[in-house]
């Protein structure tokens, strides 16, 4: 049926994070943070004697801090407390606060400071094993915004949908707020609950959604061999675990001696780079473009190719389904599939996440989570910020949601029925 090739093994070749990223960590947590083993292999050359440029007075920001060493006095007793600190401590956390300030300045929704608490949150979220309500979010066109609420979670029960704007988090306005800021608020204790004012399209106002937060054990992949011939497999995220997943997820397509294949990347907000890489090397030869990432001028491109695992022949029929929640890595896997003319594309819209963040460490216990470039597909055209547009577009109506109605599952078992 296939032909198979012994080329079986699967690693994680990437540390650049494609993941509409950070908030993801956490609750899930938002978008995914860029982690630890996230020092890119094709990161930008940086100073080796870092300093303050020549041309930046920095005198306004000494003067500042001096001012507030000589002058500050808290406006409150409960405000106070944080004056108990050593001056060390205070110090320290002021040095952070100019930092986030510093990234807050390029006005970049995926550029951020991770202090200790936070990079230390996102090493362990990138195990796949979460504590609070499970979905992915970003600042979009400056409000706080769903990417996705991940599938068995709190969020999804609670009826979170991909698109809903967070307006305030337990009574605290999102205006201004960055990613990291409104996963610290979102995340608690399991058991605790949070609350979100939401407002969604089609509304007429916003709405108040209590969630109870979990522990949140992300299913990366799961898998369906339906009783009409189509085999599903799902992918919720690419964390470092979903290469080698993905690869037995196949051998039990192969083995079912199914040809009709979807692959479901709803609600996936991204991850690894090198895990969407690794998955698209089991449909294309050696060689052929994945994704380029374009560094506009900052450094030389860098294209990242199929590894050639190239198992399946021309008997493969298959289907990818997207929708607003298919982000960064999603994305690329689905651009790369369909450009190649391996797979169509069914749904709605993808996010739309279009650049490539590095994880540069300040610190050894902080870092900097940067946007260094923007994916460009195996066509040349970059990732849209609209997001992809599908061949064929499908909604799912919330009376068809709370039907357990999937339209969009229909219409790519009809198409593959018909190739």
């Amino acid at each position: 049926m296939y032909e198979v090739s012994g080329k079986r093994n699967i690693s994680l070749r990437g540390a650049i994070i494609g993941a509409v990223c950070l908030v993801v960590a956490s609750f899930i947590g938002g978008y995914l943070f860029a982690g630890s083993p996230l020092t890119s292999r094709t990161s930008i050359p940086l100073s080796q004697s870092a300093g303050p440029p020549p041309d930046v007075d920095f005198s306004p920001v000494w003067k500042a801090w001096a001012v507030i060493d000589e002058k500050f006095v808290p406006a409150s007793v409960a405000s106070s407390t944080p004056i108990a600190t050593s001056t060390a401590e205070r110090n320290q956390k002021r040095v952070w606060g100019m930092i986030e300030g510093l990234a807050a300045s390029l006005d970049d929704p995926y550029t951020f400071f991770l202090p200790p608490s936070e990079a230390e949150q996102f090493n362990s979220d990138m195990s796949g094993s979460f504590e609070g309500v499970g979905m992915e979010i970003a600042v979009r066109d400056k409000i706080l915004t769903v990417v996705s609420p991940l599938k068995g979670t709190p969020a999804e029960r609670a009826g979170i949908k991909s698109g809903d704007l967070i307006l305030k988090i337990d009574g605290v306005s999102t205006e201004g707020m960055d990613v990291g800021k409104a996963v610290q608020r979102i995340r608690g204790p399991r058991g605790s609950v949070v609350t979100l004012v939401i407002l969604r399209e089609g509304w007429n106002a916003e709405r108040e959604i209590k969630v109870t937060r979990e522990v949140i054990n992300v299913p990366i992949i799961t898998t369906t061999a339906r009783p009409d011939g189509v085999y599903v497999i799902a992918v919720a995220t690419f964390t470092s675990t979903a290469p080698d997943l993905f690869r037995n997820a196949l051998r039990q397509f192969v083995e079912s001696g199914y040809t009709s294949l979807v692959l479901d990347l709803r609600g996936n907000p991204g991850g690894y780079l090198g895990a969407a890489v690794d998955m698209a090397s089991w449909f294309l030869p050696l060689g052929k473009v994945v994704v380029t990432e374009d560094y506009a001028g900052h450094a030389t491109n860098v294209v990242h190719r199929s590894l050639g695992y190239d198992v399946f022949n021309k008997n493969l029929k298959m289907v990818i389904l997207v929708d607003r929640g298919s982000a960064s890595a999603s994305e690329i896997l689905a651009d790369a599939l369909h450009a190649h003319g391996i797979a169509k594309l069914v749904g709605t819209n993808t996010f739309g996440k279009g650049s490539v963040q590095e994880l540069v460490e300040i610190t050894p216990d902080t870092a900097l989570k940067i946007t260094v470039a923007r994916w460009v597909g195996p066509d040349g055209v970059h990732i849209p910020q609209e997001g992809i547009k599908p061949d064929v577009e499908v909604q799912i109506t919330e009376e068809e949601a709370k039907a357990d109605k999937d339209p969009q599952m229909d219409k790519a078992v009809e198409i593959l029925r018909a190739m």
